[in-house]
């Protein structure tokens, strides 16, 4: 009698695995839930101080030593926690018989899972791309020394024909991107036109920007424990205490994210270069080690991005979990300033009213500057001034050279975006 597996036992059979990763707590943690996010069930876990050894990412010891475990444990795959070069793959796939998919090919995966819109799709379309380009030629080449793995009997004509339709239809996707990135400017510029500060939401994943992003807005997006549940901006209109503000969510950080696939998600990631206060998400219920990680982590990519750290304000999540005070005490051994932060539950909604105060001093308190205005520079600027005097004092003097002095009281986030207004135009004058 022949027995059928169901297709759910039978795809949870297939992504039985063994993790190889670095014996450091935060990275066992971070692996595994990277891992169960991509739906692979993780068997055994093996540790190794180093996992960029030239053959096998480990030593040949720990190799042998893997495979005596998938072999006692009856796994299929093997999640390795770097990224591995094709030779490395295949003489691991040669000496385990197991398919091997390294932390890159991984996180892909979930991006692929999480994907709803088109423009997610081709973020994430052009990073596999981006991914597999460099490694298609040695994949070719091990391919014919044995059927292990892929690619089998393809020939240097073949895969020079494959490597041209790589470069094509990453070409394609990156104009499709850029149509999208224009489509983007011109709803950044809309929402500048509504004459609203934009607050951002950022942090690592699973922070709970998301869920702070409910409790704020009313909404009702998609929150999970699991890495990478929004891919994608949201932005919504938000009611503070009689000011409006536009507040958007982001898709979380993680540590040693490739810059490839930074650069994917840039079109998405740049907003947080327009906002005029971004609040930093961290989970203060974690560890003081990985709380300091997942900070640097996000500052690196807030660095990379080109976001001002002048824009930046902590907000510690998950407060109801711990006393305040030891919470303090703890964030200040780590090296972080609970000065210039607030402590919150989106869950529970704790410290939300503090976070709304804070929000509003930050954006709307009075900010006093002198700008100075070119003479060539005042007809090309004159709508941006109307628009600066509708929003707060402006005292005009004119030079005895035809220039504008402009003395200005505004809100801090109007002075913000008219100067960096001012720049914008100036750089493209320069550039015609």
């Amino acid at each position: 009698m022949i027995s059928h597996l169901d297709p759910k036992d039978k795809f949870l059979q297939d992504r039985q695995a063994v993790l190889v990763t670095y014996p450091d707590p935060f990275c066992v943690n971070e692996a595994k839930e990277l891992a169960e996010s991509a739906e692979y069930i993780i068997l055994s876990t093996v540790t190794h101080r180093y996992l960029s050894k030239a053959k096998y990412g480990i030593s040949e010891g720990k190799a042998e030593k893997l495979r005596d475990i998938i072999e006692e444990v009856g796994a299929n795959i093997v999640i390795f926690d770097e990224k591995l070069r094709s030779t490395q793959i295949y003489n691991l796939a040669k000496l385990t018989g197991c398919e091997i998919i390294d932390r890159e090919r991984m996180i892909l995966e979930i991006f692929s899972k999480r994907a709803t819109t088109t423009e997610a799709k081709l973020q994430i379309e052009l990073a596999e791309l981006v991914y597999e380009k460099p490694r298609a030629k040695e994949k070719v080449r091990l391919a014919r020394i044995s059927e292990q793995p892929g690619f089998f009997g393809l020939g240097k004509y073949e895969i020079d024909v494959y490597d041209q339709h790589l470069k094509r239809r990453i070409s394609k996707i990156k104009m499709k991107l850029r149509d999208t990135r224009k489509m983007r400017e011109l709803h950044r510029i809309h929402r500048e036109r509504l004459q609203m500060p934009i607050i951002s939401l950022a942090g690592y994943t699973g922070a709970g920007k998301t869920t702070l992003f409910n409790k704020l807005t009313g909404d009702k997006k998609e929150v999970g424990k699991k890495p990478f549940t929004t891919l994608t901006t949201s932005t919504r209109l938000v009611n503070l205490n009689g000011f409006k503000i536009l507040l958007s969510d982001t898709v979380g950080f993680i540590s040693k994210l490739p810059n490839y696939m930074i650069e994917a998600f840039k079109s998405t990631l740049e907003e947080l270069i327009y906002t005029n206060q971004l609040l930093l998400i961290l989970d203060v219920s974690q560890s003081i080690e990985d709380i300091s990680r997942h900070y640097n982590s996000c500052v690196d990519v807030l660095i990379d991005l080109g976001v001002s750290p002048e824009k930046v304000f902590l907000v510690f999540n998950k407060s109801d979990m711990q006393d305040e005070a030891h919470l303090k005490s703890k964030l200040l051994f780590s090296g972080l300033t609970p000065q210039n932060s607030v402590f919150i539950s989106a869950k529970t909604g704790l410290g939300i009213n503090v976070l709304l105060e804070k929000i509003k001093k930050n954006i709307f308190e009075s900010a006093r500057a002198n700008v100075l205005i070119k003479k060539h520079e005042i007809i090309s600027l004159s709508s941006l001034i109307d628009w600066l005097k509708s929003q707060g004092k402006v005292e005009i003097k004119k030079q005895n050279n035809g220039d504008l002095m402009l003395n200005l009281m505004t809100k801090s986030w109007v002075l913000e975006r008219f100067t960096k207004s001012v720049k914008e135009i100036r750089k493209k004058e320069d550039v015609m």
